[in-house]
């Protein structure tokens, strides 16, 4: 048998929800089958799959010790630097400068250092994370970038700022933009893109098309030029879709691949010009609730800048555009 008080992390969340979270060795059809049979009761009582936990509650487990996890007495996150590019931070939230080269979530070539466990790691340093004292919940992303693509990144400290950022996120109420180097000269100062994206997940990237098909997404891409040299464009870049490298593979499919992209870019050009990641920087960010924000209502119009962007002094020693040019 096992009680577990539920906590302010772990409150307004489904029962089911939380103990696949809280016992990942608990297969889930046991999970339904005690809650049905009454061998998982919520203070006292019987309880739902769907029952709306509150903080204070009490859950009585009536199961094996094997179905319970044991802590781990050595973190992972404890073998990540806890080093990071802070731009903001408050109770709530961390507004982080994440560089290139740095994964966000581990992933197959994870070798214990990602943005989520210098994140963790650094929290549990100030001790503002206990994990020994968490059911459910660690300090999470709201949002992600690819490894290669440096710029800002939040992390939520807490559930309930995790929820509303993720709810914003959701509503488009989070603004972000970007800094890109294109290759060439823009046909227009300023637009918005429409295309069709289908993504390839064994190949790792997307293709663009003009036309929808099976399984493509509708991405919209909005840009301005902010100035140019021979052969490159300096972009602001906004996303009001976001999908999987589509800023990247957008431009490319317009012939302005980003400058340094292996992936969506051209050899002949990275290699002349020798940058190390593709050219991209998420550089701002700003709030902008239209909606109540609950305990992050103070956020609202506050905005945030990366100041140290690694391709700006380079594109800037590039020959002036005096002309119409293109890579």
């Amino acid at each position: 048998m096992k009680t577990v008080t539920i906590g302010p992390n772990d409150a307004d969340q489904r029962l089911d929800k939380f103990l696949t979270k809280s016992f990942p060795n608990l297969p889930q059809s046991m999970m339904y089958k005690s809650i049905r049979k009454k061998n998982i009761k919520c203070n006292g009582k019987r309880c739902e799959i769907s029952t709306r936990l509150c903080e204070g509650d009490v859950l009585t487990l009536y199961l094996k010790d094997e179905f319970f996890q044991t802590k781990p007495k050595e973190y992972d996150f404890l073998k990540a630097p806890d080093k990071l590019n802070i731009l903001y931070e408050d109770n709530n939230l961390l507004v982080l400068d994440k560089k290139p080269g740095l994964i966000v979530h581990p992933d197959s070539t994870y070798h214990f250092d990602s943005l989520i466990a210098r994140v963790q790691h650094y929290l549990y340093k100030k001790g503002e994370y206990h994990p020994e004292a968490e059911n459910s919940f660690a300090p999470a992303l709201i949002n992600r970038i690819d490894r290669n693509t440096g710029g800002i990144v939040l992390a939520a400290k807490n559930a309930e700022t995790l929820r509303i950022l993720n709810q914003k996120v959701k509503a488009r109420e989070i603004r972000k933009l970007y800094l890109c180097v294109a290759c060439g000269r823009m046909e227009k100062k300023a637009d918005t893109l429409e295309a069709y994206l289908t993504k390839n997940e064994k190949q790792n990237r997307v293709y663009i098309s003009k036309k929808p098909s099976a399984g493509a997404k509708t991405i919209r891409t909005r840009y301005r030029v902010l100035t140019e040299r021979t052969g490159f464009s300096l972009l602001e870049v906004e996303l009001l879709t976001g999908r999987t490298h589509q800023i990247r593979a957008h431009l490319a499919s317009i012939g302005h691949p980003l400058a340094g992209d292996g992936k969506y870019g051209k050899n002949s050009v990275n290699k002349k010009i020798g940058f190390p990641y593709q050219a991209l920087y998420s550089y701002k960010l700003k709030f902008v609730f239209t909606s109540d924000a609950g305990i992050l209502n103070y956020l609202n119009e506050k905005e945030f800048e990366a100041k140290s962007i690694w391709f700006l002094k380079e594109f800037y020693n590039f020959p002036l555009d005096k002309e119409s040019s293109s890579c």
